[in-house]
């Protein structure tokens, strides 16, 4: 995303509707499947009053025996069936937050990584458990190996795999490129681009051995079309998006899709603070005259995480940016 913007959320649906008990319709559970690798449905009807057991009036009663067995099944099917796990770096706030709150919401057992904000971190794991979904934090910088495998160890050890990855942590040193020390611009390219390639290396370990995963990586529009005073962060954005299409071929025969989103200007927490007049400025440049929000980032995300329509996109990049990029 570009320089003043933070990480991402999105809203949810809920698991399972139930249908109303004077309606002889159908209940419809929410599952994930293992064969889609996303969220399906299994229907097992409702038989209420006189007209559903006329119906059914018939039927033999082995036969009625076979139908309620059949339908038991499937309904004990749908609970039983494992939700994804999904791995969120850099998700104690911003869009990441919006991210974990998302896929948690959804389904997703969600591990909750950060890098100094625990209890900001604790806030969201906290929040998925409110939904009565499962989460658990790691405190660990995604660019040092060490902590990236000891981040993957704690998502199998909790729950046996990693079916997620969201590369979203990152950082930001702005400065002409005149004046940027190499420390800013090592900073920059160590945890931003670095971290993705750690991350994703060690995820798709895991995700190749099942032959079905989801990475999800969180680039910017600056990493396509550049930004003044952000020669590092831009660097590090645009290799992103390299790292995404060059994964989605390597990792493609593996049933494991690859893309990026590279949102524009995010509202956060920096945005509100800036003055009246460089606001306006960033406005005109975008056309539909407002900055997105975390949860509509989060959205996306998630689409491309669990849905099964997302299943034939790799190797992608979505800008969501209020058309500032067209």
């Amino acid at each position: 995303m570009a320089a003043v913007t933070g990480s991402n959320v999105v809203a949810l649906k809920p698991a399972a509707r139930f249908a109303d008990p004077t309606d002889r319709k159908f209940v419809q559970i929410r599952q994930w499947s293992p064969i889609s690798g996303g969220f399906g449905s299994v229907q097992a009807r409702l038989c209420i009053g006189l007209q559903c057991q006329s119906k059914r009036s018939f039927a033999s009663p082995g036969v009625k025996a076979q139908v309620a067995t059949v339908e038991q099944a499937s309904i004990e099917a749908a609970q039983n069936v494992e939700a994804p796990v999904a791995i969120v770096t850099g998700a104690s706030r911003g869009i990441g937050k919006a991210v974990a709150l998302a896929l948690g919401k959804a389904g997703c057992k969600v591990l909750v990584n950060y890098a100094r904000s625990s209890k900001e971190a604790e806030e969201v794991s906290k929040e998925i458990e409110s939904y009565g979904g499962q989460a658990v934090t790691f405190g660990g910088d995604v660019s040092k190996e060490a902590d990236v495998e000891g981040m993957i160890k704690t998502a199998v050890d909790t729950w046996g795999t990693v079916d997620i990855l969201i590369n979203n942590a990152g950082i930001t040193r702005d400065t002409l490129l005149m004046r940027m020390k190499k420390s800013q611009w090592q900073e920059v390219i160590d945890l931003n681009l670095t971290g993705v390639f750690l991350c994703t290396q060690a995820a798709a370990k895991i995700m190749m051995k099942k032959k079905k995963g989801k990475i999800i990586n969180i680039a910017s529009v600056v990493g396509l079309v550049g930004n003044i005073g952000q020669a590092n962060y831009s660097a590090a954005k645009a290799g992103v998006i390299g790292l995404t299409k060059t994964v989605a071929r390597e990792y493609a025969s593996r049933n494991i899709n690859v893309n990026a989103v590279a949102p524009g200007f995010i509202a956060s927490d920096m945005t509100a603070k800036l003055g009246e007049d460089l606001e306006k400025r960033i406005l005109e440049t975008i056309p539909l005259g407002r900055y997105g929000q975390p949860e509509e980032v989060a959205g996306l995300v998630e689409f491309l995480a669990i849905n099964p329509a997302s299943n034939y996109i790799t190797g992608q990049v979505f800008t969501i940016d209020g058309g500032m990029v067209m």
